[in-house]
């Protein structure tokens, strides 16, 4: 199975999960779990409708081979989310590695296990499309997702860095 079409298959879980490729239609439930953060309430748009940056953002990322975001859903509604993009390179002789960005939980459900079920599930399909590993990064101040990704067996390996461009 190619690695696209690992990324957009939709798989099924306990109490109701369905983990899926998103559709454009799910954007504003993507943002409103963007929001739904501390961090994000600072620098996301929760805007009916969407904001034309996000709907271009969506557009090339769905152009993108290897590229998805996945939304975790139960009985219609939309709980999680979490962008998975498969980087081919040439260090680690030529290794393919999997990118986790934007994994959000919805306020209401944390804590029900629903997290561990998504990163498992875009792990899963890392391992079965090839890749050699899966990198993300996690802003300095949330230690609470740092004890979580440590207890899936992330390690704090490298010291990530930032630039903002005007």
């Amino acid at each position: 199975m190619s690695a696209d079409a690992i990324l957009n298959e939709t798989r099924h879980y306990e109490n109701g999960i369905a983990i899926r490729p998103a559709a454009e239609a799910d954007l504003p439930a993507i943002i409103a779990l963007l929001v739904d953060d501390p961090l994000g309430k600072t620098r996301e748009r929760l805007e009916d409708p969407v904001p034309r940056s996000y709907l271009a953002a969506f557009e090339a990322m769905t152009a993108q081979a290897g590229n998805v975001y996945l939304v975790a859903e139960r009985a219609g509604t939309v709980i999680g989310c979490v962008q998975v993009t498969f980087i081919p390179g040439i260090s680690r002789e030529g290794m393919t590695r999997a990118n986790m960005e934007g994994v959000r939980i919805a306020s209401s459900v944390r804590g029900i296990g629903l997290g561990k079920t998504m990163m498992r599930d875009a792990i899963d399909r890392s391992r079965e499309a090839g890749c050699g590993l899966v990198q993300l990064t996690t802003d300095a101040r949330r230690e609470d997702a740092q004890q979580f990704y440590a207890a899936l067996g992330f390690k704090p390996s490298h010291i990530g860095m930032k630039l903002d461009l005007p």
